[in-house]
């Protein structure tokens, strides 16, 4: 199973796919987790042990002039297009319990986009990540899909779209599937998060009708208590980790 999670900043995103991520894991299931958000930290949210000291791929400088044979932080030249990577997942994860963790990092781009060595190092790896390994996968997304392209879309079996009751966070679902269908990924499924009645669940039903709704996770003190106290969200007495349960019940 191959799921992609993304949503707006501020949404709950990484909280929702480390429930995810360690809820397969409880189940037994070896799960390789994604940390593809440069602006989240997934690792802190599993609850990695050392999780600050997670190294992202695309700072790991001197594995990509292995790999690409080309300077990181060039732009133009010459470099491998489909360098090496089907050893990573297994080189360069952190491991917990039935958990493989890797974070990507992010790649400075100039107003065109970025067609260099660390780019291309990481597009190839997540076509592999999702074309190849026979684990469970969770990708803990940006806002957009930019790490998914034509090849890796017919592999994804579900992208999954956090949304919280707010007028942004249903617009930037919009634009998410909007993406989604230019690549040929079509299976989008929504989770409602940060609901404290049922008037938030209806604003979700109301304006994502068109949208294939999983389930609702409830606004609670406590995982937000645990992102201040650095524990991660599973490592609470939240309703939300038997909603997730439920949730994945319905995935499989």
């Amino acid at each position: 199973m191959k799921l992609a999670v993304s949503g707006k900043g501020g949404v709950g995103k990484t909280t929702f796919s480390a429930l995810l991520i360690r809820a397969l894991s409880d189940e037994g299931k070896h799960v390789l987790a994604i940390d593809a958000d440069p602006d989240a930290n997934l690792a802190a949210a599993v609850g990695v042990p050392g999780a600050e000291d997670v190294v992202p791929i695309s700072e790991m400088k001197e594995m990509i002039f292995e790999r690409t044979e080309a300077q990181p932080g060039s732009i133009g030249g010459f470099f491998k297009l489909n360098p090496k990577v089907d050893d990573l997942p297994d080189a360069l994860s952190v491991k917990m319990d039935n958990i493989k963790l890797m974070r990507l990092g992010g790649v400075k781009k100039g107003g065109a986009g970025c067609i260099c060595p660390e780019s291309t190092l990481l597009k190839v790896l997540v076509t592999h990540i999702v074309l190849a390994r026979d684990e469970v996968v969770v990708m803990d997304m940006e806002a957009g899909i930019e790490h998914l392209g034509r090849s890796t879309a017919s592999a994804v079996d579900r992208l999954i779209v956090v949304v919280e009751p707010g007028r942004r966070s249903i617009d930037t679902a919009g634009h998410i599937r909007k993406l989604a269908s230019e690549i040929g990924l079509s299976n989008i499924s929504v989770v409602g998060n940060k609901i404290r009645n049922k008037k938030d669940e209806d604003f979700i039903r109301k304006h994502l009708a068109d949208f294939d709704i999983l389930g609702f996770l409830p606004y609670d003190p406590d995982l937000i208590e645990a992102d201040l106290d650095g524990r991660s969200p599973y490592d609470t007495n939240s309703d939300s980790v038997a909603r997730i349960k439920k949730i994945i019940s319905g995935l499989i």
